[in-house]
């Protein structure tokens, strides 16, 4: 009975065994069948997005940008297709073995390889490395070719920025260079089409038009090996390219520019008196900007920087400086419209004037003699214009050249770094240096020194609105759509000048309401009286093409190439009796110390159409330096007249 008993015992035990053990057995063959289910039907989209993202890769392309072109639809800012390599550490088991076998593939030198180091020690550790941003074809079929022992390096076919004319448009483009963490925080458009190695505008139009340039991204999808290496296109989806935009500038015009002011420091503005299209606009010394594209060298930055004569300051733009004599036009204009003076108002010159213990010099020792306004603006006589802007005033003064285009922006926000010179008056040094305004200070303001200060387009457009009679332009550089013909803006001036002339007629001339007169439509006239602008206009012809003219040697007889202006000559530093015994030529004077050369000018004269401002920096006199400069670009500019009119003719009957 106890063997039954313990054997049952035993059976019931190992049922008992057998069924714990079925039972886990059920248990986890059922969790397999579970699993299994989940991963294979529940599961099954988030696995094979998972196995694609392994099989298949992604590239954002970078965007392709924008072009510059010319008035002629010539490119003068395009894109060129690069070889670039990129390394992304996160995908990189040993970094420093990767690095050794670029290294030993691209031939790279002790310094390229530790400033590549350096640059990942820098970036965060899952920024995307660019080890090279312009490969050779060689360097790219080579590492292309090893590229499945290359694991966590790419490749990449990109583009770039490429300046066809180099220096010649430096400082109207501006140039792109790789974008800083500045840029993608400070522009969403920059940040939503970031991609490693792209570039952005940095200065100039470049960056003025950024958003318009940038394009969007293309994108590829590749089917890729266990090694990542490319097997198979999938997809790609085209970017969208920038905008193209035209500028207003005649390439060949810009190009004598830059050749006339080779080795000298300085700026030439060229402008459509009546569109307000910017010509030329040429800032010397100047840079070539490709240099920028895949980061200049330490050597070039330095001999870029430290050039005495300033190539990275755009001088047409910020540079401000006194304009010297080629104010005297405004002087009379102001004069004339103020009644201060007439034609007819003469005054002696001696070679000098005093007033209250003080002196003030004409340039010509003995002086001039008797003057008129026609000869004194030909001889560029300083002892006239103390006279009548003495009778003037600085602040009336100031009301005309504001009117004219001194003292403000001429292309508004376009160029960040344009500045608005100043034109001083009386209560402007009360309100800026607490002092009160001293005749002596009006007396060189009507000949263009003290505390004014103007940029050379200023000047430029000065004389662009005295040449087409004294109404108001609209400076431009970017060609726009559906602007008015000049045939046009002379219509809409001939009918201003109209209601000035009936205005006037009402007023009786009412000298006391003389600037109070404001006309609602584009292109009303800055003056009270068309006669005052052609009297000034007459006596710049006269400095020019009369003898004793102080630009009498650069003139044009040929009536198709004649031309009026003004020259200027803009002091530096005081000048001491010392220095008016020496009487030193302009070369044995220490470089810094020479006057600035400045001219202005207008033509051709009889049907005007173009207005030009120079300025050399100490290139002394504006006659013996800048004035035969215009020669050269005078005729230049009129021969390539007919082929602008053509693009305009062309572009009127397509509208």
């Amino acid at each position: 009975m106890q063997s039954n008993h313990f054997g049952g015992e035993k059976l019931h035990t190992i049922n008992r065994r057998m069924f714990i053990i079925g039972a886990a057995k059920f248990v986890v063959f059922t969790g397999i069948i579970i699993r299994l289910f989940s991963l294979q039907i529940t599961e099954n989209k988030k696995y094979l997005t998972l196995s694609d993202k392994n099989r298949l890769r992604e590239w954002r392309l970078p965007p392709v940008r924008g072009e510059f072109l010319d008035y002629f639809g010539n490119v003068i800012a395009g894109n060129l297709k690069i070889y670039q390599l990129h390394v992304i550490p996160e995908q990189v088991e040993n970094f420093k073995s990767l690095m050794l076998r670029l290294k030993e593939l691209l031939n790279l030198s002790d310094t390229q390889f530790n400033k590549i180091i350096k640059k990942k020690n820098s970036q965060k550790s899952w920024e995307t490395l660019i080890v090279s941003d312009n490969l050779t074809w060689e360097q790219f079929t080579k590492i292309n070719f090893f590229l499945h022992e290359l694991t966590g390096a790419k490749a990449v076919l990109s583009v770039s920025r490429d300046y066809p004319l180099s220096e010649n448009y430096t400082h109207v483009l501006g140039y792109v260079s790789m974008a800083s963490a500045k840029d993608i925080l400070n522009n969403d458009i920059i940040k939503n089409n970031h991609v490693p190695g792209l570039k952005v505008g940095k200065t100039g139009l470049e960056k003025s038009f950024e958003n318009d340039l940038i394009g969007s991204n293309g994108i590829q999808r590749y089917e890729v090996n266990a090694y990542g290496k490319r097997i198979n296109q999938i997809d790609h989806q085209e970017g969208t390219k920038g905008k193209t935009i035209k500028l207003t500038i005649d390439t060949e015009v810009q190009k004598l520019s830059n050749e006339l002011l080779k080795d000298l420091a300085g700026s030439i503005s060229v402008m459509d008196i009546y569109t307000g299209d910017i010509i030329a606009m040429h800032s010397s010394p100047s840079f070539d900007p490709n240099l920028f594209l895949f980061g200049i060298s330490q050597d070039d930055w330095q001999l870029i920087r430290n050039n005495p004569l300033k190539p990275l300051v755009n001088k047409t733009l910020s540079g401000l400086y006194s304009p010297g004599s080629t104010i005297k036009p405004i002087v009379a204009l102001s004069a004339l419209e103020n009644d201060i003076i007439s034609k007819d108002f003469k005054v002696n010159c001696t070679g000098k004037i005093e007033m209250y213990g003080q002196t003030y010099h004409c340039w010509k020792k003995k002086g001039h003699g008797v003057v008129n306004l026609k000869s004194a603006m030909k001889v560029s006589c300083d002892t006239y214009f103390y006279e009548i802007t003495r009778k003037l005033g600085v602040d009336r003064l100031k009301k005309t050249a504001l009117k004219f285009g001194l003292g403000e922006k001429v292309l508004n926000e376009i160029y960040s770094n344009e500045k608005k010179g100043l034109v001083p008056d009386t209560q402007w040094k009360k309100n800026t240096l607490g002092k009160g305004w001293v005749i002596g200070e009006t007396l060189i303001t009507g000949i263009g020194q003290g505390y004014l200060q103007t940029t050379p387009l200023q000047l430029c457009l000065m004389t662009a609105q005295l040449a087409n009679g004294g109404f108001k332009i609209y400076p431009k550089i970017v060609v726009e759509e559906n602007v008015k013909t000049e045939t046009e803006i002379k219509s809409i001036m001939n009918d201003n000048l109209e209601q000035l002339n009936l205005k006037n007629d009402e007023l009786k001339l009412d000298t006391s309401k003389l600037f109070d007169f404001q006309n609602i439509k584009k292109h009303e006239p800055l003056f009270q009286n068309s006669e005052n602008i052609k009297l000034v206009r007459e006596a710049m012809f006269a400095s020019t093409n009369e003898i004793r003219g102080t630009s009498y040697k650069s003139r044009i007889d040929d009536p198709k190439y004649q031309f009026a202006g003004k020259t200027g000559t803009s002091q530096v530093k005081r000048i001491t009796e010392e220095d008016r015994e020496l009487d030193l030529k302009t070369f044995e004077i220490p470089y810094n110390e020479r006057d600035h050369a400045l001219y202005v000018a207008f033509g051709p004269y009889k049907n005007p159409r173009y207005a030009l401002s120079i300025v050399i920096e100490h290139g002394g006199s504006g006659s013996s330096t800048a004035a035969p400069i215009a020669k050269k670009l005078f005729k230049l500019i009129i021969d390539r007249h007919e082929l602008r009119e053509k693009i305009k003719i062309k572009k009127t009957i397509k509208a």
